[in-house]
C-alpha cells in the first residue's frame, strides 16, 4: 500500500492517522512546487491524499477513509458522522481556498470581497457547530470524525487561518486528544 499525500495537508493527516499500524509507504510531495507533474500522474483532480492498494488508486480522503475503515473491520459512519464529515471538509475547504489565494497574493482580509466573506463566514460558522458538538459530548470516541476535526483544528491554528474567540473548546478538544496514536508523528511542524 501507499499513500501520496503532503505532510502539512490535514486531509493527507487524517487518513495518516486512520492507518495507525497498517504497512504503507508514504511517498511525500510539494503539490505546488516541484511534484506537480507527480500529481498530475496520480490524480486528474490534482488533490491529495491518493492511496495505491491492490492495483486500484483511490482518490479523496473520504473515500480511502471508507476504503481502510473496511480493510480494518470497522463500522460504517453513521448519517450524523457523515454530517459532521461534511461540516469538517466544508470548514476545510475554505481554508485551504484563503490560505491559497493568500500566498497568490491576494487580500483575503479584505472586507467586502463577496467570495472572501463566505468563505469566512463558512469557516465560523462551521467551527461554531462543531464547537457545539464538542461541547455536548458527540466527538469523545476517538473514531475517524474526530480525528478529522483534531486535523482541521491543528490546520487552522497552524496556518493562522482563524481567530478562535469563541471557539476555544475546539483548541481545548485538539489539546486533549494531543497524545492519540500517530498525532505527534504526523505533525505538520515537524522537519
Amino acid at each position: 500500500m501507499k499513500l501520496i499525500g503532503s505532510t502539512t495537508s490535514p486531509y493527507v493527516r487524517r487518513i495518516r492517522i486512520l492507518l495507525d499500524e497498517e504497512r504503507y509507504e508514504f511517498i511525500n510531495l510539494d503539490i505546488y512546487g516541484k511534484d506537480r507533474d507527480e500529481i498530475r500522474r496520480n490524480n486528474p483532480a490534482l488533490k491529495i491524499p491518493v492511496l495505491e492498494s491492490d492495483g486500484q488508486e483511490i482518490y479523496d480522503s473520504r473515500i480511502i477513509a471508507r476504503y481502510v475503515s473496511a480493510m480494518q473491520g470497522l463500522d460504517p459512519l453513521t448519517w450524523d458522522q457523515q454530517n459532521q464529515l461534511t461540516l469538517i471538509d466544508g470548514a476545510n475547504d475554505s481554508a485551504v481556498i484563503l490560505l491559497l489565494a493568500g500566498r497568490s497574493g491576494l487580500d483575503t482580509d479584505a472586507s467586502g470581497v463577496f467570495f472572501f466573506d463566505l468563505q469566512r463566514e463558512r469557516i465560523m460558522t462551521t467551527l461554531r457547530t462543531l464547537a457545539a458538538q464538542v461541547d455536548a459530548g458527540q466527538f469523545e470516541q476517538w473514531n475517524y470524525p474526530a480525528i478529522c476535526l483534531y486535523c482541521l483544528v491543528d490546520w487552522l491554528d497552524f496556518r493562522n487561518v482563524v481567530d478562535f474567540t469563541g471557539v476555544e473548546s475546539l483548541l481545548a478538544f485538539r489539546d486533549s486528544r494531543s497524545t492519540q496514536p500517530w498525532v505527534a508523528e504526523t505533525d505538520p511542524r515537524q522537519p
